[in-house]
């Protein structure tokens, strides 16, 4: 899978936001993640967003365990790490879930289908090379992108350095 990056709308500016992202109100959703620590039905959740046309996807967060929920792998598109606690933009990356993520990219190989490892929090060019060598492959990128002067170049450079690293990283061979 080519390397993806995804601006979290959670950094625009709310008052603009029809200026910056007209594409989300045109489009549609193409993906909906739920949180697996708010879901109390995560596999009618899951089926249903598959139903309606979507990817679907489990957020999990910092602090969650990732083996737990390898029995729902067959319900999901995407996997999605927190990388900062959920709530608000600009956190900086909790190094601690690193060797999550490498497990995470363990149990999806061991799975054998394709299911996207996302990971959200504190993405930008500093954070975003280590990311992929871990194992991610999608990059929810926030302030990274939005505070930058040149949007659209901001996403060049991240897609950048994520294939580069990806190119050689183990687990992408």
């Amino acid at each position: 899978m080519a390397v993806q990056i995804s601006p979290s709308i959670l950094s625009a500016d709310f008052a603009r936001l029809a200026e910056e992202a007209p594409a989300y109100a045109e489009a549609g959703a193409g993906s909906v993640t739920i949180h697996a620590e708010a879901a109390k039905a995560p596999v009618r959740t899951l089926r249903a967003i598959r139903a309606a046309g979507a990817r679907a996807g489990l957020g999990i967060n910092p602090g969650t365990a990732v083996e737990p929920y390898a029995d729902l792998l067959p319900e999901l598109d995407m996997l999605l790490l927190m990388t900062v606690e959920p709530g608000f933009g600009g956190q900086r990356f909790l190094d601690l879930v690193m060797p999550k993520l490498r497990r995470a990219r363990a149990m999806l190989s061991a799975h054998g289908t394709e299911i996207w490892l996302q990971v959200d929090g504190g993405v930008s060019a500093e954070t975003i090379e280590r990311c992929a060598e871990a194992g991610a492959d999608v990059f929810v990128a926030g302030s990274a992108v939005y505070h930058a002067d040149d949007p659209a170049e901001a996403v060049r450079r991240l897609r950048e350095q994520a294939e580069r690293a990806t190119e050689r990283a183990s687990w992408a061979r």
